[in-house]
């Protein structure tokens, strides 16, 4: 079975910077296309960021585009969220998810196994 373990959250200030990690083990996750989602208070889980399993093909929200970076290093099994120029609004848990096709997928329902999520709370 796959495993995704989500790190890296924390407090910050705005316009702060933090990089989540999302380490898998049971077997590793070359092949596989990843996502990064959030989830606000009383809010559903939203699409983040899309990336192919090579790396070359990344999609975000339109709400992080031009702040957040989504990156992968397929040796380490680990996949990455650079997230810039922070603000109250990305308060919330993220959560990574792997992909249950090749392509770009933006719907929560399209990504077989998850994390627990690491918290990201963002003050003013």
């Amino acid at each position: 079975q796959v495993q995704l373990v989500e790190s890296g959250g924390g407090l910050v200030q705005a316009g702060g910077s933090l990089r989540l990690s999302c380490a898998a083990s049971g077997r590793t996750l070359s092949s596989y296309a990843m996502g990064w989602f959030r989830q606000a208070p009383g809010k559903e889980r939203d699409f983040v960021a899309f990336i192919n399993w090579s790396g070359g093909v990344t999609r975000y929200a339109d709400s992080v585009k031009g702040r957040f970076t989504i990156s992968r290093d397929n040796a380490k099994n680990t996949v990455y969220l650079q997230m810039n120029t922070l603000k109250p609004e990305d308060t919330a848990v993220y959560y990574c998810a792997r992909s249950l096709r090749p392509s770009v997928v933006t719907t929560k329902g399209d990504y077989d196994y998850w994390g627990q999520g690491t918290q990201v709370t963002v003050s003013s």
